[in-house]
C-alpha cells in the first residue's frame, strides 16, 4: 500500500519581517500584517488538505522565519538532513526541527556547523526520484552535496543560483510530476542550464518568464496532478494546463515580503526511495597553497572571488598572516566544483595567479604523447607569461622558453627532465605533452606595501593610467631607459604607423641613434610611411609640416615602395643616399634589428617585409629574446602578438590614444607592465624632453 503524502508545516503565530536576509526583505521590515499572514496561511493549510496529510510542528517565540518549514531538513524515505542555517537570524531553528524529526522517528544527520546547508529550499527531489537537485551559491554550500549524496545514498546533480532574489533553488525551480520541470532559466549559470538540459526532455523543461518567476510561480508545491501556487500569469497556466497539471492559486502576498511562497511554507515529509538509485556525485574539491604579501597584493582576494565567479566554492582551512610589513603570509585553501571540467579550469586560473599544489601530493606531471605532429593532446595544459615550473620524479623542474599559449614537453635526457614551452606547430611525434593542471605551479612577484611605496623609480602597478598625470609616467619610463642602456640592457620597440602619422618619427628616431633601443618590430605600414616622410615630407598624403593632404598624395606610398623595390631593401636604399632620415634611416645607420611582419592589406609590400606569419613570428620571438623593456607604440595587431611571446619580467609599456586598446595589452597580471593612454607623438616628444633632463647639467650635479 502507498504511503500517503504528508507535508510539514508551522502555524505563523510569531511571523515577520524582523530583518533583512535577502532582496525581498528590504523595505518590509514590519510591514506584514500578521492577520492577513494567518488568513493566506489558512488557506494554503486547507487547499493541501484536500490532496495530502498536514503535520503541524510548533511555531516557537523569537524565530519569525520557522514558518518556512521547507528549510528545517531535507527528507528521503526515514533519513533526513538537518539545516545548517547560513544566517545567525534563523540558526536558532535548528534544534527545534530537529527534535520534531526525533520524535516521529527519523533518522537525523547534521553537517558540520560551518558549512550551511537550507534543507528542500535548496534541495529538490526529481518527482520521479531518480536523483536530487542540489542548489548552492547563496545559502547552501557546495560541499554540502557529496554529504546528501552519501547519506542519502542518491545521485546529487549541483545548480548554481547567480541572482540573488532567487536565492534558494525553490524560488526558481520545481520538479513536477511525469518528469515535468518547472524554472526560470535566468536564475542559473550556463553550466547548470546545460545541465538542466541533458537531464530533462525539451518537451518537459517548461521555462517561465520573469514576471511569474518574480510571483514566485516556481515556489510551487506539486501533489500527483495538482500544483498549488501563489499566482500565475494566464499563458503560463495554459501551459500547465496543456501538460497535464491542475493549477490552484491561493494568495501568498504576506509571505513574499520575506522571500517565501507555497513551497517555502511546506516540508514533503514522505518521500519514497528507489531501491535501484544509489548515491553518485560529480562534486570534485583540491587544495592549494598560496604564499606571498596576500593581502597587500589583494591576491587571495582574487583567488577567492575568481573560484566563486567560476562556479566553485572554496573554504580558508589555514591562513598564516606575516607579522612584520616585509613579512609574506601563506594560506591552504579547499576549492570544489561541480563537476571535472569546471575544477580544471578553476585549477588553471589559480595557477595562472601563482597557487601552489600540495608537492606531496603530486610527484609526475600527466602528460600524454603527441600522435600526430603540430597537434597537441585534448586538455593539454595552456601556458602564461608566468615563469613556471613541473613537477617531474617528485623534484620542480623550471620551463624553458617561456611564453603565452603554448603547450609544455617533457622529455628525458641523460641530463634528467627537459621541460619546454612549445607553440602548437611545433609539436613533434615523440614529444609528452602535459596535460591537466596538476603537479603545474608559476612564479608570480608580489610586492608588499613597503616596497611599492618606498621605491622612487619602480613602475607603477599594471594597469591604465589615463587618470595619472602622464609627465609622471614618462618620468619614470625615461628613467629606466636610462639605466636599461647604460647597464647595457636591450629595449624592443613595437610600432604601428601612427607614430609616423603622429609626429613621432623624429623621436623615436633619436631613441634609436642615441642607443635607446636595440630591435624594432612592426609591419609593412610604418616603414612605408617612415620613408614616406622622409623622401616626400608626407605620411598618408598629409603634408607633415602643414597638416594638409597634398595632390596625389595617395600614391606617395605605392611610389615609396616601388623605389625600395627597385633598389632591393631598405638598407640598400640608405647606402645610395636614396632618404637620410627617419626611424628606417637610423635602424639601417644604427645596425639596430627590425622586422616587419607582413599582413593581407599590405600594399607592394616592401622587400624586408616578411609575408610568410610563422617566420616573421619566428624573428620577433627572436628578437625578443633577453629584451628589458618593451615599449608598444600604438600597434594594437603586433602589440598583441609580441606579448604573447614575451614572459613575465619584462617591463612593458604600451602607450595608445584608445583607453581600450591599452587596456587589452596591459591586462596581464604583471606588476611590471603600465598603460599610457595619451597621444603617441606627444608620449614620444615628452620622453625624449625627460631624457633630455636626465642627461643635463643640473640632474647630473643634483644626483651627484
Amino acid at each position: 500500500m502507498t504511503e500517503p503524502i504528508r507535508f510539514l508545516m508551522c502555524p505563523p503565530d510569531h511571523y515577520d519581517v524582523d530583518y533583512v536576509i535577502n532582496p525581498w526583505m528590504e523595505g518590509n521590515i514590519h510591514k506584514s500584517s500578521r492577520d492577513r499572514a494567518v488568513e493566506q496561511w489558512r488557506k494554503l493549510h486547507h487547499v493541501l488538505k484536500d490532496h495530502a496529510l498536514v503535520d503541524l510542528v510548533n511555531p516557537e517565540k523569537g524565530w519569525p522565519d520557522m514558518v518556512f518549514t521547507a528549510n528545517a531538513g531535507l527528507v528521503l524515505g526515514k533519513n533526513v538532513v538537518l539545516s545548517r542555517f547560513h544566517h545567525k537570524e534563523r540558526q536558532g531553528e535548528e534544534p527545534h526541527f530537529k527534535k520534531w524529526f526525533e520524535d516521529q522517528g527519523y533518522t537525523v544527520y547534521e553537517l558540520p556547523k560551518d558549512l550551511p546547508f537550507e534543507g528542500a529550499g535548496d534541495a529538490l527531489l526529481d518527482r520521479e526520484g531518480r536523483w536530487l537537485w542540489a542548489g548552492y551559491g547563496f545559502r547552501s554550500e557546495l560541499d554540502s552535496h557529496p554529504y546528501l549524496a552519501k547519506w542519502l545514498d542518491i545521485e546529487v546533480l549541483s545548480l548554481r543560483l547567480i541572482d540573488e532574489r532567487f536565492y534558494h533553488l525553490d524560488t526558481c525551480f520545481c520538479p513536477l510530476a511525469g518528469g515535468y520541470l518547472l524554472y526560470y532559466p535566468s536564475a542559473f549559470d550556463s553550466y547548470s542550464n546545460r545541465l538542466i538540459e541533458m537531464r530533462v526532455a525539451p518537451e518537459k523543461r517548461i521555462a517561465i518568464e520573469e514576471a511569474d518567476a518574480v510571483n514566485f510561480a516556481c515556489n510551487a508545491v506539486n501533489v500527483d496532478d495538482v500544483v498549488v501556487m501563489n499566482k500565475v500569469s494566464d499563458s503560463l497556466k495554459q501551459r500547465l494546463k496543456e501538460c497535464g497539471f491542475q493549477v490552484v492559486e491561493t494568495p501568498l502576498t504576506e509571505f513574499l515580503k520575506a522571500g517565501g511562497a507555497a513551497k517555502c511554507l511546506t516540508l514533503r515529509v514522505t518521500e519514497p526511495v528507489r531501491v535501484e538509485v544509489h548515491s553518485l556525485v560529480s562534486v570534485e574539491s583540491r587544495t592549494i597553497r598560496f604564499e606571498g604579501h596576500l593581502l597587500d597584493s589583494g591576491l587571495i582576494n582574487r583567488a577567492l572571488d575568481l573560484i566563486v565567479d567560476n562556479g566553485g566554492s572554496f573554504q580558508v582551512l589555514n591562513f598564516h598572516l606575516g607579522e612584520q610589513r616585509q613579512s609574506t603570509s601563506s594560506a591552504d585553501v579547499k576549492v570544489s566544483a561541480p563537476d571535472h571540467e569546471i575544477m580544471e579550469e578553476i585549477m588553471s586560473q589559480l595557477i595562472d595567479l601563482g597557487a601552489l599544489p600540495p608537492p606531496q601530493e603530486i610527484c609526475d606531471v600527466n602528460t600524454e604523447p603527441v600522435t600526430i605532429p603540430g597537434v597537441a593532446p585534448d586538455d593539454f595544459y595552456v601556458t602564461t607569461i608566468y615563469p613556471t615550473e613541473v613537477r617531474v620524479h617528485c623534484e620542480w623542474v623550471k620551463v624553458q622558453n617561456q611564453r603565452m599559449d603554448g603547450a609544455i614537453a617533457v622529455n628525458f635526457t641523460q641530463d634528467g627532465p627537459i621541460a619546454k614551452c612549445k607553440l602548437l606547430r611545433d609539436l613533434e611525434i615523440g614529444d609528452h605533452v602535459i596535460v591537466g593542471v596538476e603537479g603545474i605551479r608559476t612564479i608570480r612577484k608580489t610586492e608588499s606595501r613597503e616596497q611599492r611605496n618606498t621605491q622612487e623609480f619602480s613602475f607603477m602597478g599594471a594597469g591604465v593610467s589615463s587618470e595619472r598625470r602622464v609627465e609622471l609616467v614618462v618620468e619614470q619610463i625615461a628613467w629606466e631607459l636610462r639605466q636599461i642602456r647604460d647597464q647595457g640592457g636591450k629595449v624592443v620597440v613595437t610600432a604601428g604607423p601612427v607614430v609616423i602619422h603622429t609626429g613621432g618619427a623624429e623621436h623615436l628616431s633619436r631613441l634609436i641613434r642615441e642607443g635607446y633601443v636595440q630591435a624594432l618590430l612592426g609591419g609593412n605600414a610604418i616603414a612605408v610611411h617612415d620613408i614616406e616622410q622622409a623622401m616626400m615630407g608626407t605620411s598618408l598624403g598629409v603634408d607633415m609640416k602643414r597638416g594638409v593632404a597634398v595632390r596625389g598624395g595617395h600614391r606617395h606610398h605605392l611610389k615609396v615602395i616601388n623605389t625600395i623595390r627597385r633598389y632591393g631593401n631598405i638598407a640598400k636604399a640608405v647606402e645610395h643616399g636614396v632618404f637620410k632620415t627617419g626611424v628606417m634611416y637610423e635602424c639601417v645607420r644604427s645596425n639596430v634589428p627590425f622586422c616587419l611582419a607582413g599582413s593581407i592589406r599590405d600594399d607592394g609590400p616592401l622587400p624586408d617585409t616578411e609575408m610568410d606569419l610563422i617566420k616573421a613570428q619566428q624573428e620577433y620571438a627572436r628578437l625578443l629574446q633577453g629584451a628589458d623593456m618593451i615599449l608598444m607604440l600604438s600597434s594594437m595587431l603586433h602589440s598583441i602578438g609580441v606579448g604573447n611571446m614575451t614572459p613575465a619580467g619584462v617591463k612593458m609599456v604600451c602607450v595608445d590614444i584608445n583607453p581600450a586598446v591599452v587596456t587589452k595589452l596591459s591586462d596581464r597580471g604583471s606588476i611590471e607592465s603600465i598603460g599610457v593612454v595619451t597621444d603617441v607623438g606627444l608620449f614620444l616628444s615628452l620622453l625624449t624632453k625627460q631624457l633630455d633632463k636626465l642627461t643635463s647639467p643640473y640632474h647630473i650635479a643634483k644626483t651627484v
